[in-house]
């Protein structure tokens, strides 16, 4: 077996000029902007939108869910924080990977992250478009027809409001990354005021017998739950893809990473107690628009659900932009590498943005938001999202392995048994899809082998340009 071709933190970080100024990107993000960024990538439609979702599978003990995912989350964010701080460029786990278990490897977590990015952005997008109706209907007692509502596969034609949120998200994006992270950093404290005041008024109306039967489809429900309610976690990644325009990232994404999953998380299993308090799961569970249901209930009123709307469209609005900067960073790093067309490493000298990236990558998500139904496809995106998280583990260890003098603001706690737990609860949570998921899902990374066999090995431009120095450390993780 040929030894893998591994770049070493410190060519990624002479590549990027990560110290300096990230390939011609501007570090204007401080820690407030990055947290900002990470709340604005992770809480939208998976609390908005998903809840129902998590609520029909779990009940009441969807609380257990949200703390069982957020226990996956934060093992891991452990390990990004190690590897963002350590290797603060705008790959994120693709980078990693790189440098941990090399350029095979890397590229499938790269394709992987297409298929996260890809489908979160279409699927909030959709769910972005059931709010804006939501939102009409409140304030005006008229809501756009379904033909341009929908997509075919939900009794429509086109999803239009879903289409024109990613086109907004791209025009901003394109402007440049300060202007993106005031946006950002805008729309996520709207959303939190949003949902501090829907936790307000939900309490109001909390009644105990609203929890009981807890745990109504017991442990295979919390686990069911768990896997749905991870959907609501996905975009906390994001944050390291800033690496290269973050002031301080060596400092500054560990500690962004760890207060937004533990805000994210008080958050959450709060929003589901007050909703599931004040009228119950078996209304909030399976119900689109959930939140604001709640608050038209609890109120007597349309009003207060007209509010929870606009927090939600704008809420939405800012996990498509946020997510949306993180593939276009990830695509930049995969073609700065040889690995996929150079087009996406082109950097605006004006805007000092990667425009066309920016623009293809708004067409690619538009798409399957506008015409397609992306239920069948969300557990194939969590999947995917946690093999990622699993590699970006095991890439700690084998750094910690290979390179332990490595500079490292922050290192994770209780090394090797975190890492190593993180591995287990992805792989539980994987497990949790589903075997047709499973299925689907070795069908996409059988198809990210074949294109990277065919396209990105003969492109690489580290095989072209450099020898690789066999490491049988990382062939031994690899091989794991």
């Amino acid at each position: 077996m040929p030894a893998p071709r591994i770049k070493s933190p410190q060519r990624l970080l002479a590549e990027s000029g990560a110290d300096r100024e990230g390939h011609g990107l501007k570090r204007t993000m401080g820690l407030f902007q990055l947290v900002c960024f990470g709340v604005g990538a992770i809480v939208g439609t998976g609390i908005f939108v998903g809840l129902s979702d998590s609520v029909a599978q779990a009940g009441p003990a969807v609380v257990v869910s949200f703390v069982l995912a957020a226990i996956t989350c934060v093992l891991t964010a452990f390990a990004f924080a190690e590897l963002g701080g350590a290797i603060p460029v705008s790959g994120s786990s693709y980078s990693f990977a790189y440098a941990g278990l090399g350029e095979s490897t890397a590229f499938l977590v790269g394709w992987c992250l297409l298929l996260e990015y890809g489908v979160s952005v279409s699927a909030v997008a959709v769910g972005w478009s059931q709010y804006v109706n939501e939102l009409l209907h409140s304030l005006t007692g008229w809501h756009l027809p379904a033909v341009l509502s929908a997509g075919p596969g939900d009794g429509g034609v086109v999803n239009l409001p879903a289409v024109i949120v990613i086109a907004l998200a791209a025009v901003l994006l394109v402007r440049g990354v300060r202007e993106s992270a005031r946006a950002t950093a805008a729309m996520a404290i709207l959303k939190l005021v949003i949902l501090v005041a829907f936790c307000a008024i939900g309490f109001t109306a909390f009644k105990h017998g609203n929890l009981t039967p807890f745990s109504p489809a017991g442990l295979g429900g919390i686990g069911a739950g768990t896997t749905a309610a991870f959907f609501s976690y996905i975009g906390f990644d994001a944050i390291t893809t800033a690496g290269e325009e973050a002031k301080n990232p060596r400092r500054d994404i560990p500690l962004a990473i760890l207060v937004c999953i533990g805000v994210v998380t008080l958050l959450y299993c709060a929003v589901a107690l007050a909703a599931i308090g004040a009228i119950g799961g078996g209304q909030v569970g399976d119900r689109p628009a959930a939140l604001s249901y709640v608050v038209n209930v609890v109120t007597g009123s349309s009003v207060g659900g007209a509010v929870i709307a606009f927090g939600a469209v704008v809420a939405i609005a800012s996990v498509v932009l946020a997510v949306m900067y993180g593939q276009t960073r990830i695509l930049l790093s995969m073609s700065r590498d040889g690995l996929v067309p150079r087009v996406f490493e082109k950097v605006s000298p004006k805007t000092s943005t990667p425009v066309a990236g920016t623009l293809i990558v708004a067409v690619v998500f538009a798409l399957p938001a506008a015409f397609a139904s992306l239920d069948a496809v969300v557990n194939l995106c969590t999947i995917g999202t946690l093999a990622t998280m699993a590699v970006v583990n095991v890439a700690v260890i084998a750094l910690r392995r290979r390179q332990p003098d490595l500079a490292r603001s922050f290192r994770v706690p209780l090394y090797p048994v975190v890492p190593l737990l993180g591995v287990v609860c992805c792989l539980y949570l994987m497990y949790e899809t589903g075997w047709s998921t499973w299925l689907q899902f070795a069908g996409f990374l059988a198809a990210g082998a074949l294109v990277y066999v065919l396209y990105g090995r003969r492109h690489s431009r580290l095989a072209a340009g450099a020898e690789v120095t066999p490491d049988p450390a990382a062939q031994e993780l690899q091989a794991v």
